[in-house]
């Protein structure tokens, strides 16, 4: 169903389909260990808080 992290942060494979980087417009991958999303590209990790994507590369 979702992604698990270590301490039970999930994500959505289908809000991973829908999401992109905010600088490349390139995809998201999902780092159960560290509670990101990293674009690959852009070489940036976004934090997941209390289940929300924090897209601003500034954070």
């Amino acid at each position: 169903m979702a992604a698990d992290g270590r301490d039970g942060r999930k994500v959505d494979p289908k809000l991973l389909e829908l999401l992109a980087c905010p600088l490349t417009k390139g995809p998201l991958a999902w780092d159960p260990e560290r509670g990101e999303l990293i674009s690959r590209v852009a070489k940036i990790a976004y934090p997941v808080r209390d289940g929300i994507p924090i897209m601003l590369p500034s954070e």
